[in-house]
């Protein structure tokens, strides 16, 4: 692996191993989410806890301060909404000279396996890692759903998942799964980083999901709503980070959000 790329992934996956990278790209496709409608304002008290920011472009210029920024992994699929036919028709919204312009630490794009546009997402993957190899710019791959939230099986995951670490993606974004994680995991040849999805009912429920993950193999996470969404954003990031960081367990973990709550 040549040098730039080993520098960029360093920069995203810490020196023990693991990531909590933040994504802030819901727009794209959702318009002004709840709880992002001023996303410099959201992000603000959250990025101490965060190893680096998943956003577009025109976030990142809107409202990311560049003397003061987290490593950015940059979105550059898009072209769909809510409101569309289908969220999975999606195609590449961002050049290769823009993704050197912006100087990012790495580009997301998703891949929708099993849709009427597996074929075209996948290509945009493949023609991606084909432009950013040259560039030693690391691709992450996020396996995505679309509305079909029962495809959250470790079957269908696992199978994204390899098909993506198969097509060049250097980091895999997938949804955690309560049966066979462990098999999603040790089908995939690199790092695997977990969704959040929709809003979790309890912060504690949140917490429980991310340290299984981990316990089963995932280096980390790539979650937005549950945090910035929570009654309690910074508590909830700080819990979130010792988890990842710190090694703590759900208990742990939910005494410090619950402390850091009382403080606030």
């Amino acid at each position: 692996m040549d040098w730039g790329m080993q520098n960029r992934l360093s920069q995203l996956v810490q020196p023990d191993g693991r990531c909590y990278f933040l994504p802030i790209d819901h727009g794209y496709f959702q318009g002004p989410t709840r709880c992002l409608e001023k996303p410099g304002e959201t992000i603000a008290p959250l990025l101490p806890y965060c190893d680096a920011l998943f956003v577009t472009r025109g976030v990142l210029r809107a409202v990311v301060n560049p003397a003061q920024s987290k490593p950015i992994i940059l979105r550059v699929s898009g072209g769909t909404s809510v409101v569309g036919e289908d969220l999975a028709n999606e195609e590449i919204t961002t050049s290769i000279e823009e993704i050197l312009r912006l100087n990012v630490t790495a580009v997301g794009v998703s891949i929708f396996v099993g849709s009427r546009y597996e074929r075209q997402t996948l290509m945009n993957l493949a023609e991606l890692v084909n432009a950013c190899e040259d560039y030693g710019i690391p691709v992450m791959a996020v396996t995505a759903v679309g509305k079909e939230l029962a495809k959250r099986d470790a079957r269908y995951l696992g199978l994204a998942c390899r098909i993506a670490a198969e097509l060049g993606a250097k980091i895999v974004k997938t949804y955690w799964c309560e049966d066979g994680f462990d098999t999603v995991v040790n089908g995939c040849p690199v790092p695997v980083v977990m969704a959040g999805g929709p809003k979790c009912e309890t912060e504690r429920e949140v917490l429980a999901f991310v340290h299984d993950g981990l316990q089963q193999g995932a280096i980390g996470i790539n979650l937005g709503r549950n945090v910035w969404q929570s009654k309690h954003p910074v508590p909830m990031a700080r819990a979130l980070h010792a988890i990842i960081h710190a090694k703590a367990d759900v208990a742990e973990a939910y005494e410090l959000y619950q402390e850091t709550v009382q403080r606030a």
